[in-house]
């Protein structure tokens, strides 16, 4: 099941996404909140006529860094023996269609398309035979970077927490499950139609497992946080006007426009 989030007439909702070719999918509105029990209402509107928003909106966004090789290589780094986190702020998430802002203090902002975990359930200490019980889904994500701050400051939280920072969406993908990722789904990143980013997350270092395993060992997760699983090689300079768009395989895009901030 595709769950999206989305405004109506001022009204916000979720929904499930019914249809194949992009002009006719519809939503059949959710009878309340995809982290419990719930019910299709059976009233159904056409995608065309909501503004979908982040699919969730996390207590917190975990995101591990260098979790692809071929990344840390690309930015002269050492690939990390255990899992390497870092957080982006609940106020950094924005949704498919949103715009990002370039930062003020940045003069090289990058896009980074990712693989992004939804959890569904309030978890603590997770055992590894127990970590698809507490995942309601997966989305796309672009962990956009002012990578001139991340070189010249000694920690992350501005170069990679800024306001819109972290574009999610279009919708949570329920029935892609933790076999196929370890075999390898397809990340793509383009801008402005040109392809930038191409890998697969067979490619990823420490799997999904490895990373709810590691960050609930030490803290508790809440329904509607999100795990970022790291990047695939070929990450790059974003402008303002550009486009860029985040495809995952089984999935869909996440598109957002590069603007000025005011």
């Amino acid at each position: 099941m595709r769950i999206a989030r989305f405004s109506i007439d001022g009204n916000v909702a979720f929904g499930a996404v019914e249809g194949d070719k992009p002009d006719e999918l519809v939503l059949d509105i959710i009878k309340g909140i995809p982290f419990a029990d719930f019910e299709l209402s059976g009233t159904k509107v056409p995608l065309s006529k909501v503004r979908l928003l982040p699919p969730v909106l996390p207590n917190k966004v975990v995101a591990f860094g260098r979790n692809y090789a071929e990344h840390a290589k690309e930015l002269g780094n050492e690939v990390p023996d255990v899992p390497f986190a870092f957080f982006k702020p609940s106020t950094s998430v924005i949704g498919p269609g949103d715009e990002i802002q370039y930062p003020s203090f940045s003069s090289e902002l990058h896009h980074e398309a990712e693989l992004a975990v939804v959890i569904g359930r309030m978890c603590r200490e997770v055992p590894r035979e127990r970590v698809k019980d507490v995942i309601l889904g997966y989305t796309c994500a672009n962990d956009v970077t002012a990578r001139d701050v991340q070189k010249r400051e000694k920690q992350w939280a501005r170069a990679k927490g800024f306001d819109n920072s972290c574009p999610l969406g279009p919708w949570v993908e329920t029935d892609l499950d933790l076999a196929a990722i370890a075999e390898g789904i397809t990340i793509q990143c383009t801008v402005n139609g040109a392809q930038r980013q191409l890998g697969r997350t067979s490619e990823m270092i420490h799997s999904v497992e490895d990373l709810i395993v590691n960050i609930t060992e030490a803290m508790t997760l809440l329904p509607g946080d999100v795990i970022l699983t790291g990047t695939p090689a070929g990450v790059g300079p974003l402008n303002v006007g550009d486009e860029v768009a985040v495809t995952i395989e089984g999935i869909g895009t996440l598109t957002n426009k590069v603007i000025k901030r005011g």
